[in-house]
Order: C-alpha cells, then structure tokens, then sequence
C-alpha cells in the first residue's frame, strides 16, 4: 500500500509508537522557531532543564509580535531572547527582520524536515513540505532539549485541487473554502494534505497562504508535496541544495477525502467572528468599511502585496477608510521599496507598518468603536482586534485592495482587467538581521529585565480534586478568551503574577477575584475549548491562579496539550446533557484521581451543591497520565533526567 506525504516524513522521524490513527506516538524534532510571544517562557523553561546547548539541526528565535515599545518591558525582552539565543546555539531573528513564518519559508524551511514552532501557525512552513506543526513553548523547550515531539497519530485526509483559480481568486479563497466545508473543529486530529492536479498551479507562497489557515481549522498541520514549484521556490531563494523531492506514491491512501474545484470558486470572506463563517463577496456589497489591513502571516508575501500594489497604482484610497499594510518580512519590504511599488503604496494613502505581526495580534490599529475591518489575517475572534465590538471580515489582498477603494466590500472582479504577478528568478537575499549563536556560549551574559519573574511551578496532582466551579463558557472558547493579547497585556508574557491578573478578563472581569478567594477551583467548557493560538499562558496564567481541572465537551488539540504540560487536569463530559447540570458557583469533588487515571476507571465528580453524581471522560496516554501525576511537564523532564 502506498503511503502519502505526511506519513512518509512521519514514519522518517518516528521515534516511538505506531503510525496507526489514534495510537500515541512520538517523532524526532528537526527544527524549532519561537517568536516573542511565547519564547520567552521557551527558553526560561529550557534554562530550567539545564541543558548548555540545544539538540536540534536548527533553532530559531524570533522576534515580531510584541515590537510595540511603550514602556521598557518589550525591548528588555529582545534583550533577553537575544542574549539567551547567543548562549544556547538558536539562531536570533532581529525585531524587523519580519514574521517568524514569511522568514522561515524564506531564509530555512527545509522539505522534509520536522519543524516545532511555539505559534499555532507553524504549519504556514507545509507550504513547503515540512511536517510542521504548532505547540506550547514547553513542547518546543523539550524538543530544543533534545526530547521527541508526543502526539496521537492524526488521520490524514486529503484535500484534492482540480482545475485553475479564475482570474481575481486567490489561495486565501482556497482555504476559506476548505474552512466552510469542514469548520473550525473540522480538523481536530487530522492532518490536511493537498492533493490532485491543481497543486501544481500554486506557487509556494501561495500554498503557505493556505497551510497557514490550517491552523484555524484545528487541524496538527497541513502539507503540500514538495515538487518542482518548491524546486524553483528555493532555486530563487539560493537555498536549493535542501530540496527533495517529497510526493504521495500513486497508490497513496487517505482516511478521507474532499475534492475542490479551483475554477469554480469566487472571491470569498469569513464574516464575524469565525474563521468558517464564510459566504462570498458578491452577497456582501452592502457592506460599508471603516478600515482594511493588509499583512499578517497569512497575506503578506511579495506576490500578495505585487497584487495590491497593482490595483491601487493610481488611484486613491477611500475618504473613510484607514488603510494599513505590514509586508511579512525585510525581503518583501525591500523589493516593494526597490521596484517602486511601495511608491504605489504610500501615494494611494496607505499606511505602511513594519514587517511585524503587528494588528493581527492586536498590537496597534484597532478600529474604531463598532466599525468594520476588513483583513487578510487569519483570525476574526471578538475582539482580538482590541476593538470589543468592532466586525472583522477576513479576506484576499484583492478583496481588501479592492475594498480599500469603494469603502465597501467589494468583489474583486469588478476591478477589469486581471493582474499577473510571478515569482521573481531570484529573490534577494541579505541575512544580516539573523544573528548566528555565539561560539562559545558559556561565555555570554544573559540580560533579565525586572519584568522577568521567575517561572512558576506546579505541585504534584492530589489524589483529591475540589473546588467551585469558577467559570463555565459555552462552545468555541479561544485562546484570546482565555487569556488575551494586544499591547497592553503582551508585554506581561514573562511576569505571570502580572498577566494572570487578565485571565478571562472580556469574558469574566470578576474570574480573576473569584479565583483568588476560592484558592482555585474548576472551569467547565463547551465544545472545542481553547481554540486558537498556541499560547500557553492560557494554560500556565490558570494554573498560576490554582486551576486543577476543566471539564469540557471537547478541547483543541493544542490548549489540551499545554493543560496537561503545567498539570491541569482535562476532563470531557460522557453526556453532553451532564454538562447542563453543572453551574458556574456549584462546589465538585473528585476522588481517587490518580488511581483512576492510573487503572483506566472511570472519574466520578460529585456536586456537592446538587448531589448529583457525574460520569467524566479523559482520553490521556500512559506517558500524559505520568506529567499530570508529577504536576506538569517540567516536573516529569527534570524527574526523568535524574
């Protein structure tokens, strides 16, 4: 039987474990990146193992969400990310230099390879057939440490391309398509491989367009073959001695399939506030904009931003629209400035941001008080955009350019004449922002700014649970809802005392209080709880206020990881009909936790302000039942290296 992309490089790398659907499994890391965000609790976690050096082929530090520096707290964290790369062998992406996954496609993604990335949408580097997959920092600190990557073996299913986009659709319609057919629970243990004879008429970055957005569908990744568009990819990078070619055998099997014909599709947007809340263009013209932004990791290639340059040569901005454009790296910015079309740009009225992740985590240009921003992002969650009620559309460059015009949302085809940009023979190439390790890392002096606080850590799990249920939310919980970005909370990602003060705090300002005066406690979630970014302070900030378990009817694949990683327990209702007899203030005991987990019984909660008794799930391997007993991951690392 032939084998696909995904389990070719799967069964390169497997360490332990079969590669059999729903078996435990775990692959040996070629490559990690972190961005700032989230890598500098990584590399505090990874200096707690006190190991001199990471294991990896390569490492990557990055730093592009957090390049607002309002106050001391961001630039001391460059520092320290900076100082502390230098000392353990990771290679130090400088601020400016661009988003961690625009750069990696470009300057080290290797077909192949494995690449662990503490950000949600690593998989952007499937683009280029990599088996690149998003985790908590924790992961990617044991995976810099030298330690395997464990996961359950996803089904792979595969999405088969036919035909030729039309003029003015684009692969940011691709994957909203995909996104309406499968929603964004849709993936949750799978892995999405692109198929048929489509593939071959995307170009890379176009492909990474639509791997990125894989992200949002829940999937562990999606991946394209490597082939000779990636060939040519890499050629014009000057990196092509690491291509290989990596194709599914003609006999390649899926556990499942749907088919997409690329010349049927039309301009499409994710309305608010879901990334699979998706309808077309042309049934959206009434809709006035107040601002359009243009960027991210998901649009802000040299293809995409060619495109809006393109469209707004000549023309004008609309009275009421605020435009702003962040190209995705220092390459892309360059070769804009240097071809003119950044000229185009400016004189249309655009604001041009730095190559950063910058709105897209709400680090600056929210949009006014119930306005619509119409973006190329990849997330429309209420209020992410730092703007409570403001209504986020996600779509093409086209679509925002042409948007940015008629100050409504606009169909791209109404613009004419189609516009053709390609690749460039060769791109250019100046790593003088990538900062190479020191040679002798013992040497180098790492920089602590006074907002670092010292990495908090978990006790051992009781054999008995207790406590109020603190808050219980409905379906689709994210990330952002959980523990929130933007410039005022980011900052803090280093001070946990400090950012556990937000927890929950749009959707509960009172959870925080209430925590502390039950001393902890439980949440109770609904369907697909902890959707989104690969935060893990929205796992570490709860455990920090003394959560010991939520109890929910189903979890993302990554915040169900990073609970089990700081030993909080995750629990699923048998019944979906149990979940409506728990309220938010009832009181729940669970006893014999560890015996249990360690039989194989089944966990019984008792609400003690209802007297009803509850029959609770727990889909938890041998290796995950061990981290939670030791209280967290990092517990069970130092435990296991004595």
């Amino acid at each position: 039987m032939g084998r696909n992309v995904a389990q070719k490089i799967i069964s390169r790398h497997l360490v332990s474990g079969k590669a059999v659907p729903g078996q435990p499994i775990a692959i040996k890391i070629d490559q990690t990146l972190t961005q700032d965000a989230t890598g500098t609790m990584a590399y505090l976690q990874f200096e707690a193992m006190g190991i001199p050096r990471v294991k990896t082929k390569l490492s990557v530090s990055y730093v592009d969400h957090n390049t607002l520096q309002t106050g001391f707290e961001n630039a001391d964290d460059h520092l320290y990310l900076q100082t502390v790369a230098a000392k353990h062998g990771i290679y130090f992406s400088r601020p400016g230099n661009g988003i961690c996954h625009q750069v990696h496609l470009e300057r080290f993604g290797v077909p192949g390879e494995t690449l662990l990335g503490s950000d949600s949408h690593t998989p952007t580097a499937g683009g280029l057939g990599m088996l690149a997959i998003g985790a908590g920092g924790l992961d990617v600190a044991v995976a810099m440490a030298g330690g395997a990557f464990h996961l359950t073996m996803p089904e792979v299913i595969a999405v088969e391309l036919t035909g030729q986009l039309p003029p003015w659709v684009s692969a940011k319609d691709i994957i909203l398509e995909v996104l309406r057919r499968l929603s964004v629970k849709g993936g949750v243990g799978k892995i999405v491989e692109y198929t048929g004879p489509g593939v071959k008429t995307l170009s890379v970055p176009e492909r990474a367009t639509i791997t990125n957005m894989g992200a949002e569908l829940g999937a562990t990744t999606s991946i394209f073959p490597s082939d000779e568009m990636t060939r040519d990819f890499l050629r014009a990078q000057g990196r092509e001695e690491v291509w290989t070619e990596i194709v599914p055998d003609p006999d390649a099997t899926y556990d499942a399939k749907i088919t997409i014909k690329l010349d049927k599709l039309e301009p499409l947007a994710a309305q608010p506030h879901s990334p699979d809340n998706v309808t077309e263009v042309s049934k959206l013209a009434d809709v006035t904009v107040q601002q359009v932004a243009i960027g991210s990791c998901t649009n802000s290639s040299y293809t995409d931003l060619m495109r809006v340059a393109e469209i707004l040569k000549g023309k004008t901005v609309h009275p009421n629209v605020s435009l702003v454009i962040a190209p995705g790296s220092r390459q892309v910015f360059r070769m804009l400035s240097e071809n003119g079309a950044l000229t185009h740009l400016i004189n249309a009225g655009a604001r041009i941001l730095e190559s950063a992740c910058g709105p897209c985590i709400g680090m600056g240009q929210s949009p006014p008080s119930g306005a619509v921003s119409v973006r190329t992002f990849n997330r429309n969650f209420k209020g992410r955009s730092g703007t409570a009620d403001a209504q986020i559309y996600l779509v093409s460059p086209e679509t925002a350019a042409a948007t940015a015009l008629t100050g409504k949302l606009t169909d791209p085809r109404t613009l004419g004449t189609p516009i053709e940009i390609k690749l460039p023979k060769t791109f250019p190439v100046d790593d003088s922002m990538i900062i190479p390790p020191a040679a002798e890392g013992a040497k180098v002096e790492i920089r602590r700014g006074p907002n670092i606080k010292p990495l908090p850590m978990n006790k051992p799990m009781t054999e008995e649970i207790s406590g109020k249920v603190l808050l219980k939310t409905g379906d689709n919980i994210t990330t952002d809802d959980i523990m929130p970005a933007g410039a005022k909370i980011l900052p803090l990602r280093s001070n946990i005392p400090a950012i556990s003060e937000f927890v929950f705090s749009g959707l509960d300002p009172d959870f925080v209080k209430r925590a502390k005066e039950n001393k902890g406690g439980i949440i109770v979630g609904g369907v697909n709880y902890g959707q989104g970014s690969s935060r893990e302070h929205a796992a570490l900030a709860p455990m920090y206020l003394g959560i010991k378990a939520v109890i929910a009817k189903s979890f993302a694949r990554i915040h169900k990881a990073n609970l089990i990683n700081f030993g909080i327990l995750p629990l699923t209702f048998t019944s979906e009909a149990d979940y409506e007899t728990v309220n938010q203030g009832d009181n729940l005991v669970l006893k014999n936790v560890g015996e249990r987990l360690q039989t194989g019984a089944v966990i019984t909660a008792v609400n003690e302000t209802t007297g009803k008794e509850i029959e609770l799930d727990y889909d938890l391997d041998e290796r995950a039942i061990k981290i939670l007993l030791a209280g967290g991951l990092l517990n069970y690392t130092k435990q296991n290296q004595n």
